[in-house]
């Protein structure tokens, strides 16, 4: 009987959940054979090398990020464009996207230190403005405005994980929704 042969997938998650985890130096190939129940000597049979692993998990966090979001907020078949970003803003805040955002932090520090990691982050936000654009141009006939929401809700998304502030009586989430709410106005 052949030998069951560990998929590259379950390299690239376990890859992502080592990012998440402690950056990119946690992502080492024999501590992922590790986690993966499995001898070091499978991971060759799909990547060259540690730098081939790092740019299939930017890859699948892009799609995780980007595609499959844009998928599952246009599979819902809203045809207003402030619904459209209500799904979008709920998909980003949901549970499911505690994870991801792990993920997504871990990406943004790994660019500090990284050109290349930062060129891929930067294509990675700009996909993010361009589909927010004709969203939020749907019902801002100014191009500055559309802009200005594109980035708040960008940085809203990305930034509020890095504030540390009370918000009195009020909680993150709530005012993270009057945050929405406005810019959805």
């Amino acid at each position: 009987m052949a030998a069951t042969r560990t998929p590259p997938t379950s390299w690239i998650e376990e890859g992502l959940r080592a990012l998440a985890a402690g950056g990119p130096d946690a992502v080492r190939i024999e501590s992922l054979a590790q986690a993966l129940g499995v001898t070091k000597g499978g991971f060759y049979g799909h990547f060259d090398d540690r730098g081939t692993l790092l740019e299939a998990m930017l890859d699948r966090w892009e799609r995780m990020l980007i595609d499959d979001v844009i998928e599952r907020v246009e599979g819902e078949g809203e045809e207003d464009a402030r619904a459209t970003l209500r799904q979008l803003f709920s998909l980003a805040s949901s549970s499911d996207a505690r994870e991801l955002m792990r993920i997504e932090l871990a990406v943004r520090d790994w660019a500090r230190r990284d050109k290349a990691v930062a060129k891929r982050l930067r294509h990675v936000d700009n996909r993010r403005m361009e589909y927010m654009r004709p969203l939020f141009g749907a019902f801002c006939a100014d191009d500055d405005d559309v802009e200005v929401r594109c980035l708040l809700g960008l940085s809203l998304f990305a930034g509020s994980h890095f504030v540390a502030a009370d918000h009195g009586a009020r909680s993150r989430a709530e005012v993270v929704e009057l945050a929405l709410k406005r810019l959805l106005e």
